[in-house]
């Protein structure tokens, strides 16, 4: 089984060698695993892993190789969780059925239709696909499905495909001092580091003074400033709705963002960059920072990250009213390239993985409005746009 186990890891690009196995089996032989999976896996890790960048392929393998072999813990009874009962009440529909609802038409066609169902509609709806209410195909309400739609009452978003959401809405600010997982992508930003001496004489320079004391023959001291990382760094993250999910791998970004660049501004947005941002998600509705405003203070030599999985309805990219929370004058894919115009180095990270990218119109949209510069939120993905912004 270790041979096996050790083929594994280096048929999947794992580099190990014969000194590892038998530093492994020693360590096995004098007792340091006893009998616990656990204590084993820490071990073998320990032995056979030297980059961090490959922990990932080696959990892979170790699963694979030893599969079944896990601890169950006993319980005399099982309880289902309340949410998982509400879940029940929600509407399921097969491919076929989901095929056979089509959309209203146009953004206005919408709008204009949910105004005479507010006109109209007298009591609380479920099921059906025309009043406003839940479990049903009518494309205004909750926990139902039509292709595009308004979302009213309902906690989360369930298939991305909202055009409007009618609801109050409560987002999470970002913990920049999460470290569990930022190790390696401090490594990947930090190809960015770009070194200057600026500022105010508060370092003593030892060759400059031993150079000028010999001339003069007496000493000399001479200062220099302090060197540091003179890369600017303008980063915009996606948050709320269908982010939700990606909070953790954002914040490792966050973290590991904020302890690399002296020179880093942050800001928030939902979905799509608007004529508006935040830096505080408890008062983003009455603490907004105007765009125009941000483009006007940092010069053209920041870069620009954006940080969103790009997952929206296409009329908030295109359209004018097309924002899910607010009515927008102009459309998202103005603003975008309002950035572009002034920062010619801009990327986009995705956390969404890139083999989805394809299945989501406004993912295209906004990978061709980034001039294909969108990249997965991954150690590869940082790695080629850390180049991209070079």
């Amino acid at each position: 089984m270790f041979i096996k186990f050790f083929y594994a890891l280096k048929d999947n690009g794992i580099p190990v060698s014969i000194k590892e196995y038998l530093m492994l089996m020693e360590a096995l032989k004098a007792g340091c695993a006893s009998y616990k999976v656990d204590d084993f896996y820490y071990l073998a890790r320990s032995a056979f892993v030297k980059d961090e960048s490959k922990l990932d392929k080696f959990d892979k393998v170790f699963g694979s190789v030893f599969e079944g072999i896990q601890f169950v813990a006993d319980d005399d009874g099982i309880n289902i969780p309340e949410q998982w009962l509400r879940k029940m009440a929600e509407l399921y529909l097969s491919e076929q059925e989901r095929a056979k609802i089509e959309s209203q038409g146009s953004f206005k066609q919408l709008m204009e239709k949910l105004r005479k169902r507010l006109e109209e509609q007298k009591k609380r709806h479920q099921g059906g696909n025309q009043w406003i209410g839940t479990a049903g195909t009518s494309p205004f309400g909750a926990y139902g499905y039509n292709p595009e739609g308004v979302r009213i009452g309902q906690e989360n978003g369930r298939h991305g495909r909202a055009v409007k959401v009618w609801d109050k809405r409560a987002f999470k600010n970002l913990d920049d001092s999460i470290e569990l997982g930022t190790r390696t992508i401090k490594l990947a930003l930090r190809k960015l580091r770009q070194f200057a001496r600026q500022g105010e004489a508060t370092e003593l320079d030892l060759d400059d003074t031993i150079r000028s004391t010999a001339h003069r023959g007496f000493l000399d001291i001479k200062m220099v400033p302090e060197k540091r990382n003179a890369i600017k760094v303008l980063l915009f993250f996606d948050v709320g709705g269908s982010m939700d999910p990606h909070i953790k791998m954002c914040e490792e970004l966050f973290s590991a963002a904020r302890a690399e660049f002296k020179y880093l501004e942050f800001f928030y947005f939902h979905n799509c960059l608007y004529e508006s941002v935040w830096k505080d998600n408890v008062r983003r509705n009455n603490e907004r920072l105007n765009t125009f405003d941000i483009l006007h203070t940092y010069p053209h030599d920041y870069k620009v990250i954006f940080v969103g999985d790009a997952s929206m309805s296409p009329y908030e990219i295109a359209y004018p009213g097309g924002s899910v929370e607010h009515w927008n004058e102009e459309p998202g894919e103005m603003w975008v390239r309002r950035v572009l115009n002034i920062y010619s180095k801009a990327v986009w990270l995705n956390p969404l993985p890139e083999s989805h990218w394809q299945y989501g119109q406004s993912i295209q949209m906004m990978k061709a409005l980034m001039n294909d510069r969108m990249f997965p939120l991954t150690l590869s993905g940082i790695d080629q746009a850390v180049n991209a912004l070079k």
